[in-house]
């Protein structure tokens, strides 16, 4: 008899398997045509491929049948519940008539809870009630009370499914959350998958697939998204899709995680089950992709959605506006806006703020005062988005009291400035050494209830040391640990260099070991103000060590680190060292700038290595494509007047001249130099009047040089008329000049002149007695 029954029972269940089946085939589409994505060289591991229902009716319906047939053998929760497992005692209408009239003190509960087999009744028991969904899930909670009972996963799909098909949406989804949280908290005896479980007890109402799209919704709320992907899997094999706002959500979840590779895969494999996507759909991607940087790709998929049929709307036009001027592609951001404007798609604030914030980064800060006009014409109200990004690109050209007035004006109009408000503007006025009118906005912004970040901390913390205030930019820095605002790189950078510049090494690296402990990495910036700092205290083997470490730290030093060391080199006499490290960026590719030859050009000479100097001089557009700026000029005129070359130092200053390079004090004064060790007197003040000519004031060094081809010459009364010239303009001469001129005189035997000149460097305090003693007995 047992085993007719059993037979009879395991055909029921396959009858009811091949039912539910036809019911699928039925609600699926009549035609699946997975469309191609702009992201189709994205491979999937959950894509496979699916036919139409037209092609698989007879070569699918086994395998799913089969399926299904496996799940109810697995899960078989009507043999569980058979008659001969229950309770001689259990009555049905006698459970309907307790559960209504909440008779939960009746022995006959007290009876079937005591039993072990109580975990496979209640499953049945919620069967007999789900005619009456809300008596289904009162006994369902009531059970939860009794000490001792756990429901198991199969009673909470029953009552899920019951609820659902009751159209109790909201308790539903709360028994799938609750069941699913007690499933990832290992609460169940089974080790059971939970859609697994949900599919094998689908038939306890009539056939409904929504309770899958809500148990897909649950797992994408409580971030499970890998269990999200591997439901969606198994709805695909069981051909039930999710709705497409679900599909929506967990597309959501990837971009707002910045999972951008899982949030492709999915969406390719969405479209490829025949998912019909949204404009939403494309918004969440376009508006990924952009904030990606990767333009193109959202391009693509801004054009995949218009032949779709789809209209792009405000969101999808300012996504690419933004993420189009992020990239700099600034001429695309207009025709994004132009094409906007003509779909009949209106421009909101968001739009002219991604508008103006684009072209006020890129330089262009008059069309983005354009789009803000534009803005206030069409009746819209500019918000602190707009008056922020106006006030730091003002800050930035320097522009102050454009500045100033903008926000200002964002105060008369009701708008509280926002912290990148009050940075932007602190920061400007540190950068022009207006450190009051800094620490005055800072205030301010305390007092208005913004606090700082740790932007407004660097900023301060870098105008203190930019005015050699160390010790506040040091004491300012400790407070923000105080404050509960963490340093960045940037905070450490500012105040490092701040000690490097003061020449305090041992501070510098004690702020360097500090930032290693909090796990922060040297940037680039960082270990080129440790290497300039020691080359400037002539430190030089030490900075090499410190090239190395950033070098082992897998940073590549870039082309004004090694013209900082070789210019150290250079200074230190050791010239060999300093075109070592030409040759060396030359292997490893790095750029050399017109800076670096003019360290080169300049260090040469200065080592007596004139003819070298010349070679690379003539390289410089031949072989690296450079054009000599006025420094390099001025650095080979230099070197080759005071090599004696003054012909073709002359020679390279007109060519200088014809190039269109304006020469500046020093090249002047090198070559007016060289004309005076000629003895050329008349050439060498030929170009002391063309300064003049031009407004080019004489500084030490120039009249230092005038003076003294002046004396060596014997034109000892010009030379007198510039001394005293120089001392009225407020440049005074330094000690051997002074001795040099009157020694002069001296040796001419111009003794009353030297006498009058004594005198007049007495009065100006540029003579003492000590310096009689440098000048020849007469």
């Amino acid at each position: 008899m047992r085993l007719i029954l059993f037979t009879l029972n395991l055909f029921l269940k396959m009858f009811c398997s091949l039912r539910n089946f036809i019911h699928i085939n039925r609600r699926f589409p009549r035609h699946v045509s997975p469309c191609s994505s702009s992201l189709s060289q994205i491979q999937s591991p959950l894509c496979f491929p699916l036919s139409s229902p037209s092609q698989t009716s007879f070569i699918s319906c086994p395998f799913v049948w089969f399926t299904s047939f496996l799940c109810i053998i697995r899960y078989p929760f009507v043999s569980k519940s058979g008659a001969s497992t229950y309770s001689e005692d259990f009555d049905r209408d006698w459970i309907r008539k307790a559960v209504q009239n909440d008779m939960w003190d009746d022995p006959g509960f007290e009876k079937l809870f005591h039993l072990t087999s109580a975990p496979i009744w209640v499953p049945r028991a919620l069967l007999e009630l789900k005619q009456d969904p809300k008596l289904a899930f009162k006994f369902f909670k009531w059970s939860m009370t009794r000490d001792g009972f756990k429901h198991t996963l199969e009673s909470y799909c029953i009552v899920a499914h019951i609820l659902f098909c009751a159209r109790m949406y909201y308790d539903a989804n709360s028994i799938l959350r609750e069941m699913v949280l007690s499933n990832k908290a290992g609460e169940f005896s089974e080790c059971d998958d939970v859609f697994d479980v949900l599919w094998s007890t689908r038939n306890v109402c009539v056939p409904g697939f929504g309770v899958f799209d809500a148990l897909f919704s649950v797992f994408i709320d409580l971030g499970m998204l890998e269990e999200a992907i591997q439901c969606f899997s198994k709805m695909k094999k069981f051909r039930v899709f999710p709705k497409t706002r679900s599909c929506n959500g967990l597309l959501h979840r990837f971009a707002k995680l910045g999972k951008t590779d899982g949030m492709k895969r999915f969406f390719k494999d969405m479209i490829g089950a025949g998912a019909r996507p949204t404009v939403f759909t494309y918004n969440i991607m376009i508006d990924c992709m952009c904030k990606e940087g990767d333009v193109e790709a959202a391009r693509g998929l801004f054009e995949e959605m218009k032949f779709r049929g789809l209209i792009p709307d405000t969101v999808t036009y300012n996504s690419m506006i933004d993420g189009y001027g992020k990239v700099g592609r600034l001429d695309d951001t207009v025709y994004f806006f132009e094409e906007m404007k003509d779909m009949s798609c209106e421009p909101d604030v968001i739009t002219y703020n991604a508008l103006i914030n684009c072209f006020c980064k890129f330089g262009k800060l008059p069309r983005g005062l354009e789009f803000y006009r534009e803005m206030k014409r069409n009746g819209m109200k500019p918000n602190v988005v707009s008056y922020s990004t106006l006030v730091d690109a003002f800050c930035k050209e320097g522009m102050m009291q454009q500045a100033i007035k903008f926000y200002v004006d964002m105060r008369r109009v009701g708008l509280v400035p926002n912290e990148y408000t009050y940075t932007s503007l602190i920061d400007a006025n540190c950068k022009i050494s207006k450190l009051s009118d800094a620490f005055r906005l800072a205030d301010e912004m305390l007092q208005v209830g913004v606090e700082w970040n740790v932007v407004t901390y660097t900023a301060l913390i870098d105008g203190l040391c930019d005015a050699e205030r160390i010790k506040e930019a040091e004491e300012l820095f400790e407070k923000m640990d105080t404050a509960g605002v963490i340093p960045n790189l940037a905070s450490y950078n500012a105040l490092i260099h701040g000690f490097v510049k003061a020449k305090n090494m041992d501070k510098a690296l004690e702020l360097l070991n500090e930032l290693k402990g909090r796990g922060i990495k040297p940037d680039l910036l960082l270990y080129g103000t440790f290497i300039w700092g020691l080359c400037s205290l002539e430190k030089i083997e030490a900075a090499k060590v410190v090239m190395n470490e950033m070098k082992e730290c897998g940073i590549k030093a870039n082309s004004l680190i090694y013209t900082t060391l070789m210019d150290a080199y250079f200074k230190s006499g050791n010239p060999t060292e300093g075109l070592h490290l030409l040759d060396e960026m030359l292997e490893l590719d790095i750029e050399v700038t017109v800076v670096t030859f003019c360290i080169l050009i300049d260090g040469l000479c200065k080592n007596k290595l004139v003819s070298k100097a010349i070679d690379y001089f003539e390289r410089i557009a031949n072989d690296f494509g450079l054009q000599a700026n006025a420094a390099i000029y001025t650095a080979m005129i230099d070197g080759l007047c005071k090599d004696n070359q003054v012909e073709a130092g002359t020679t390279l200053f007109e060519h200088m001249v014809q190039k269109g390079l304006v020469p500046d004090r020093t090249a002047y004064t090198s070559l007016m130099d060289g004309k005076f060790k000629q003895g050329n007197v008349v050439e060498a003040l030929a170009l002391r009047d063309k300064m003049v000519e031009i407004g080019m004031k004489l500084d030490l060094l120039a009249y230092t040089s005038l003076v003294w081809g002046l004396t060596q010459c014997n034109q000892l009364q010009k030379a007198r008329s510039f001394l005293k010239e120089m001392i009225e303009e407020g440049i005074l001469p330094d000690e051997i000049l002074c001795i040099s001129i009157l020694k002069k005189h001296y040796e001419l035997r111009c003794t009353d002149e030297a006498v009058e000149l004594q005198s007049y460097l007495i009065k100006h305090q540029l003579w003492t007695s000590d310096n009689d003693n440098a000048l020849p007995n007469i």
